[in-house]
């Protein structure tokens, strides 16, 4: 926006008079720079449309007297050029970014200084603070039926958790304002062709200070159809099912979306278990004890391999093969990962798939289940992805049949190209669903999706390999091959 003080309208007192001398005066470019500019300074939350109106006046005036100038809604080059250093601080403290997100083809602005990429999701694509403070999510629904109109409806009615402030609906777009379980939302959404796209914006009360000017300005510049979509993302025709801020349930003692989740009664089990809980102190006589045992494989030249964040999160020591003590670890709790660092040879990267598998896809899970009662060699089991979704829908895993057992926690999910699809994880506890349906189920194992383990390598500065999504299939017994010096076992001593 540049500086250009308006001196014809120092005569002039009425609002309506102040609005016809601003946009009979100026140029459209500079009266949408005003808007976005007011948007940074958190006094003005309105639409972007270039045309000074009493809100944007009213927004003039509460930055003059915010500033200790007189309110009179007449900008003058003092005033401008306060309002351009005070909107760059609040624009540069969060790092405001575009990005052309892939997953969505829509075009979002980013405060890439708070948040990081946590990976695609069912319906488009996630970020997230550090402290799960701020959570911001592109969404694409396409073909199901759903109408903009029937979306808008949906969510602009209050539910008893969430409370609906503002609802506009502009035939084309809708944006949505409101409060759900003591967090601030923001969405905004478009519709092409039957195409619907949003953006998602949620924040705790702490945040309101930057994210509530960060998100007048992203609602307002978020671009729904920038570019193509990367793959067609279909949700069911249902409420909400995109979106974590509107269904899942935040504060202490809520149950969430986890692996190893307890009933919230603690006195009954587990319905999930991780691979690496039972049978980890069942050692040879004479063998070293330890707390939990996994499987982790090599992801970048220089030392590093990827495992699961329970197998090595509290241990005194953490020890990788016949190599030693890791001299490293880095620890991602809520993704259930981990990077351990080893100062030895290893044997060569394992690519990681960009994208996710297909559902029905064969896979084989590599590791080093119970190694105290079977042999210490690698195991390989084969199996297909049943599902592209965890627990409660939880788009960070992947349902595989491939059966796992403890110790293979860690291990890599690898399709008959040699690609890395996924990290194991998790397993039904069999007793416990038995327990409570009187069905024992079968075949029901998960693992970590390939593009949120991308993501925390990529968080991380890792330089893991891509891989080819043109390579070859093989057998199960060229595919092991190719691997099978990548993958070690983990050992914790101490946890």
């Amino acid at each position: 926006m540049a500086v250009a003080p308006l001196a014809p309208l120092t005569a002039v007192a009425q609002v309506s008079e102040l609005s016809i001398a601003y946009n009979s005066q100026t140029d459209s470019d500079f009266r949408k720079g005003l808007q976005i500019r007011l948007a940074w300074t958190g006094d003005y939350v309105g639409a972007f449309d270039g045309t000074v109106d009493a809100a944007s006046l009213r927004a003039i005036r509460d930055f003059q007297a915010r500033h200790g100038m007189t309110p009179t809604g007449i900008i003058d080059e003092a005033m401008l050029r306060l309002l351009i250093a005070r909107s760059d601080e609040a624009e540069e403290a969060l790092g405001m970014t575009l990005v052309d997100d892939a997953m969505t083809g829509a075009r979002a602005p980013l405060p890439l200084g708070l948040v990081r990429d946590f990976g695609a999701t069912e319906v488009g694509n996630l970020w997230r603070s550090a402290d799960d403070a701020v959570e911001i999510e592109t969404v694409r629904i396409a073909d199901t039926g759903q109408t903009l109109r029937g979306l808008f409806d949906v969510l602009s009615q209050p539910t008893a958790d969430r409370s609906v402030s503002g609802a506009e609906f502009a035939g084309s777009w809708f944006v949505l304002r409101g409060q759900e379980s003591g967090r601030a939302y923001v969405m905004r959404f478009a519709e092409r062709d039957g195409d619907l796209r949003g953006l998602s914006i949620s924040y705790t009360g702490g945040e309101a200070g930057r994210m509530a000017p960060y998100a007048a300005v992203a609602s307002n510049l978020f671009d729904p159809f920038a570019g193509e979509p990367q793959a067609p993302l279909v949700a069911a025709n249902e409420a909400n099912p995109f979106s974590s801020m509107l269904t899942r349930k935040r504060g202490v003692g809520a149950p969430e979306a986890r692996y190893a989740m307890a009933y919230a009664d603690p006195s009954r089990p587990h319905v999930f278990e991780l691979p690496g809980e039972a049978g980890a102190g069942d050692v040879q006589p004479g063998a070293q004890e330890f707390d939990m045992a996994g499987t982790g494989f090599v992801v970048s030249r220089d030392g590093w391999l990827l495992t699961n964040a329970h197998v090595v999160k509290a241990c005194r020591t953490v020890l990788v093969g016949d190599l030693g003590a890791a001299s490293q670890t880095i620890i991602d709790s809520e993704n259930d990962l981990a990077l351990i660092k080893v100062d030895d040879a290893l044997g060569e990267p394992l690519e990681i798939s960009a994208g996710k598998p297909r559902l029905g896809e064969d896979i084989l899970a590599l590791g080093y289940p119970l190694r105290s009662i079977l042999a210490d060699s690698l195991n390989v089991t084969r199996g297909n992805v049943s599902s592209l979704l965890g627990l409660m829908n939880d788009p960070r895993y992947l349902q595989i049949s491939a059966a796992v057992q403890p110790g293979n926690s860690g291990g890599p999910l690898i399709d008959l190209a040699g690609r890395v699809v996924g990290v194991v994880t998790a397993k039904l506890n069999a007793v416990a669903v038995a327990d409570a349906t009187g069905d024992i189920p079968q075949s029901i194992n998960f693992a970590i999706r390939p593009d949120a383990a991308a993501a925390f390598l990529n968080a991380n500065g890792i330089a893991f390999e891509i891989a080819d999504p043109a390579e070859p299939l093989a057998s199960v017994p060229d595919t092991t091959a190719e691997v099978k010096d990548s993958i070690l076992p983990i050992l914790c001593v101490g946890g």
